[in-house]
């Protein structure tokens, strides 16, 4: 059974700092894709940043310059370190597992319960 546990929201003023952390607990990070998403009031989920196939990494351009994706593949563990907030960066954030299989239609996703972010101004 996966099982994703995301940690380090808080509340931080404008300018400042938060490292989320993402503990995968049942899989490993081989043939997976991960990422971080965020989902603020009234809005849809969007994705925040992901590693693509190995190391490879792709951000979402409002966050260019200001996060970093990292993993630990001894701890099986995921961080997003987030520098230069805004109070437009207040959201939920969560942690995707995407487990690909032989045959795509056996792929799953797996999701934590999300880590609240709150940037004041």
């Amino acid at each position: 059974q996966v099982h994703v546990v995301e940690s380090g929201g808080g509340l931080v003023q404008a300018g400042g700092s938060l490292r989320l952390s993402c503990a995968v607990f049942g899989t490993d990070f081989s043939r997976t894709t991960m990422g971080w998403y965020r989902q603020a009031p009234g809005k849809q989920r969007e994705l925040v940043a992901v590693f693509r196939g190995g190391d490879n990494t792709n951000y979402a351009d409002f966050v260019k310059g200001r996060f970093t994706i990292s993993r630990d593949n001894a701890k099986n563990t995921m961080y997003l370190q987030m520098n230069g907030l805004k109070p437009e960066d207040t959201a939920v954030y969560y942690c995707n597992v995407h487990k690909h299989a032989l045959s795509p239609k056996y792929d799953r996703d797996y999701w934590g319960q999300g880590t609240l972010v709150t940037v004041s101004s």
